[in-house]
């Protein structure tokens, strides 16, 4: 005679994530026991937090016509801001490091740096607030449109060509002829991040026409500008303005002429191609200057 089976005792269900909660209702992915904290409504039943969060990572996320991505941060803009926040206050607390840091004319041909430090440098505290209020409102919508990489390259181009333009635009002193004199510019020191906002200006102009969006009030904040930038006394380098706006404009229709599937790949060897032009241009500055000043 053979002995009675002996029924085994059924385990409570529990809650993966929670061990010490008891769970009757199970994910409808995995079939694993969720608690109410951990279930997500889904089209039938419930999902544990778990597989929701993986089946997020497998979906695409949907992209603007130029490759950015609307859900992102604007990681981009937040750190250039720090960035120039930081060098602000290391100008007020290290003696001389603005002259170390600012785009001289007549520096750059031998510490090309100054074309790219001197746009995270500011002349005061009003200087910088303008400029960080107008990256903030304007970076952090361009850079969800292109996407963080493209972005942070549009920044820096624009703040090269304001620098470029910045050198094109100064006079050299002409000693060769005798009449010497200090040259327009040549010498005179010039820090913002004013050229690398002028632009992200362009850039917006060209991108907003792209999607058939309106301008009129980027052209008001520009015609504002332009005007303060001529008012006598406040000493504001106009030039880096002009430069970095034909810049930006510049690398944004490039972007914008690129952005098809087909040929996004190509982005990237046109922004080099903007970036030679530039530096071509400052090439050919510094050996006529020579010129002059040599004879």
């Amino acid at each position: 005679m053979s002995d009675p089976t002996v029924p085994t005792q059924q385990q409570t269900p529990v809650c993966p994530r929670h061990p010490d909660r008891v769970a009757y209702v199970r994910c409808q992915r995995c079939s694993r026991p969720v608690c109410p904290e951990c279930q997500r409504p889904a089209a039938v039943g419930v999902q544990c937090v778990d597989c929701v969060r993986q089946q997020a990572a497998t979906v695409r996320q949907p992209t603007t016509v130029f490759g950015g991505r609307v859900s992102d941060r604007p990681r981009v803009t937040m750190a250039i801001i720090v960035a120039c926040v930081l060098v602000f206050l290391a100008q007020r607390s290290v003696p001389g490091l603005t002259n170390e840091i600012a785009f001289v004319p007549y520096l750059g041909e031998t510490e090309p740096w100054r074309f790219l430090t001197s746009a995270f440098a500011h002349g005061g505290t009003t200087h910088i607030l303008f400029n960080m209020l107008a990256l903030w409102m304007v970076g952090q919508y361009l850079e969800r449109l292109l996407g963080g990489l493209r972005f942070a390259a549009l920044y820096l181009v624009s703040a090269l060509g304001g620098g470029v333009c910045y050198l094109l635009l100064a006079t050299p002193p002409d000693f060769a002829s005798g009449q010497g004199g200090v040259g327009g510019n040549w010498f005179t020191g010039a820090v913002g991040a004013s050229g690398a906002v002028f632009g992200l200006f362009g850039a917006l102009i060209v991108l907003n026409r792209r999607l058939g969006l309106s301008n009129a009030g980027i052209w008001a904040t520009i015609g504002i500008n332009a005007v303060i930038g001529f008012l006598p006394g406040l000493n504001i380098a106009w030039e880096a303005h002009l430069g970095g706006l034909v810049t930006g404009a510049a690398t944004a229709g490039l972007i914008a002429w690129l952005s098809g599937h087909d040929r996004r790949r190509y982005q990237w060897v046109a922004l080099a191609g903007v970036v030679a032009v530039l530096v071509a241009a400052a090439v050919v500055k510094y050996a006529t200057a020579v010129d002059i000043v040599v004879g």
